[in-house]
């Protein structure tokens, strides 16, 4: 496989979805956006096959049974997980798989693919940023948030386990902070075609 993966984990509220929409806008051509599948409703605003692809509970298991996700889990009484026919696909061409999914997802991922995986974990700066966030965004209910708030806490715990760390507390300098870990993952010597560039110098390496 010639490609990689950029997976980015983070707590509902971050900003993941702003960022990656951006970066997957920038780099269209060289990007392959992992669309996870989920049990859960679909929202106001969203579509089938660009948000999520949206199954039955029934229909997810079955994918469970035959194997059909990179990693899955079950998180606030739904299921999400990543279908792995299109990421392999994806990577078979060169390109940049972009995963969202959470720690873990990410735990799960690592142990396929730990050679292949740039992890980046997005953040607001406290608590009570994320708290704000989601109140404003009004999707959910008070219970539900203190749920996220929770769960947010429990990821924060793995921080270390990740190549990057990115505090959104200004939208532009979080992008720019990506943005930078996209490119130089484009460099990256195990994945270039170091090849054709020794051939061009006349050398062996």
């Amino acid at each position: 496989m010639g490609g990689q993966i950029l997976l980015v984990s983070g707590p509902s509220g971050s900003g993941k979805s702003t960022l990656l929409s951006r970066l997957l806008a920038d780099f269209a051509e060289e990007t392959y956006f992992s669309i996870s599948s989920t049990t859960r409703a679909i929202r106001e605003g969203e579509k089938e096959g660009v948000n999520y692809y949206y199954v039955s509970e029934k229909e997810f298991k079955k994918g469970i049974d035959e194997g059909q996700f990179l990693e899955w889990a079950c998180v606030h009484n739904n299921y999400y997980g990543t279908p792995i026919a299109p990421a392999l696909a994806a990577l078979e061409e060169g390109k940049i798989a972009i995963f969202d999914i959470d720690v873990q997802g990410f735990h799960l991922a690592r142990k396929k693919f730990a050679n292949f995986i740039t992890s980046v974990f997005l953040t607001a700066p406290s608590r009570e940023e994320l708290r704000a966030r989601l109140q404003k965004r009004g999707t959910d209910s008070a219970e539900v948030i203190e749920n996220r708030l929770f769960n947010a806490a429990v990821e924060m715990e793995h921080l270390k386990e990740y190549d990057y760390v990115i505090v959104n507390d200004d939208l532009e300098r979080a992008y720019e902070s990506l943005r930078g870990i996209f490119v130089s993952m484009k460099s990256r010597a195990a994945f270039s075609n170091l090849n054709a560039l020794a051939a061009n110098w006349n050398i062996k390496i």
